[in-house]
């Protein structure tokens, strides 16, 4: 898959651009606050229908303007395809692909796959569990429309019951309804989560030593109350039943379940330098987008976000070998160093490319027979 033709109008700090891209790598140069993440978020848009900064819809509307939108351009599966976002206040947001709006836009997520790498991956390592669940959500909702559907009944069943335990209700026949409805979610989706760590885990390991290359032992595995408990789901919400009533909320589940990360055997948090792990959620992003293009049939596009930061030469130097290699399709970098990314260019022989200077929400294509 591919994204050939990008055009924006009021996003964010954008006010017009036009841009056609490589099918390889596409490289936005620029002091930071200048626009480059800003020109990524809009990629992420179109294939999550959302911002990757959390934002809300009507705040992405470029500063003193009525509207925003987005019109991207892809070939996918050897057919030409439009993706067009239109946004205004007061107004429903408008997301068409090829001319039709959608009904529900949870059926858009994975038509469109893509992976991104940005600072923020810092919180898989040190965040909570709800960053690495959100994480463990995000691809497999791409690759199982399934496991999304799921992943809201399991939501809304789950609000329910909390309200139900908030109010003190007493009714055994009520709590009964709503437990059954969660327990058949809860199914699938630890289900899918344990078969997704397993896929992933054989992927994950030889994408962090492709980059690490110092003999360091990476390994990712599911906590999960619902996989460790023998009785299944009804009965560990009767053990957890009094604590619950208690609490106000329930306290076991899918959206308590973590993904342990380790580095020769110890938790990353505790032992890992900076650039461990840079590494390590680097190549947890590798991971992403092998297992969604083999769940797709399509290279899903990749969006490295800021990435070179805290890495060493000779990591980023692999790094770059691998993502412009032939296992990889279309490729977005953003930096704030030009020689930086000439020196890595041609040091690392990557083919196809083009690069745009970024100032105050334009850009300015810059000469690549010089380097970039």
């Amino acid at each position: 898959m591919l994204l050939n033709r990008l055009a924006i109008t009021n996003f964010k700090n954008i006010a017009e651009a036009r841009l056609e891209f490589s099918p390889k790598v596409n490289c936005f140069l620029g002091d930071n606050g200048m626009g480059k993440s800003n020109l990524l978020d809009t990629i992420y848009y179109l294939s999550f229908c959302k911002s990757f900064s959390g934002l809300p819809d009507m705040q992405l509307i470029r500063r003193g303007e009525g509207f925003a939108t987005l019109r991207g351009s892809y070939l996918r599966r050897g057919l030409d395809e439009e993706l067009t976002l239109g946004l205004q206040p007061g107004k429903r947001k408008s997301f068409k692909r090829s001319g039709k709006e959608y009904e529900r836009l949870s059926t858009h997520i994975g038509a469109f796959p893509l992976v991104i790498a940005s600072p923020a991956d810092s919180d898989l390592v040190t965040g909570t569990g709800e960053e690495r669940r959100r994480l463990m959500d995000m691809v497999i909702s791409q690759a199982d429309p399934l496991y999304l559907d799921h992943l809201i009944r399991y939501t809304r069943a789950l609000q329910q019951r909390n309200k139900l335990l908030r109010d003190h209700c007493a009714d055994p026949a009520l709590y009964l309804s709503v437990e059954m409805a969660m327990e058949r979610a809860a199914i699938y989706l630890t289900s899918a989560r344990q078969k997704w760590v397993e896929e992933l885990c054989g992927i994950f390991t030889g994408r962090y030593e492709a980059i690490a290359a110092d003999g360091e032992t990476p390994g990712i595995s599911l906590r999960s109350h619902l996989a460790s408990e023998p009785g299944g789901f009804d009965a560990m919400l009767d053990s957890a039943r009094r604590h619950d009533e208690m609490v106000g909320h329930t306290s076991v589940g899918p959206h308590r379940d973590d993904l342990e990360l380790a580095l020769n055997g110890m938790p990353v948090r505790r032992v890992a330098s900076q650039g461990q792990c840079k590494t390590y959620t680097l190549a947890l992003r590798l991971a992403q987008y092998r297992f969604l293009e083999d769940a797709s049939g399509m290279k899903p596009v990749m969006l490295l976000d800021d990435v070179f930061d805290r890495l060493d030469a000779g990591r980023v130097e692999r790094l770059v070998e691998v993502v412009s290699g032939e296992g990889f399709g279309q490729i977005f970098i953003t930096d704030t160093n030009r020689s930086h990314l000439d020196n890595i260019m041609s040091r690392t022989g990557a083919g196809d490319h083009r690069s745009w200077l970024v100032e105050n929400g334009s850009f300015q294509p810059l000469d690549n027979t010089t380097g970039l």
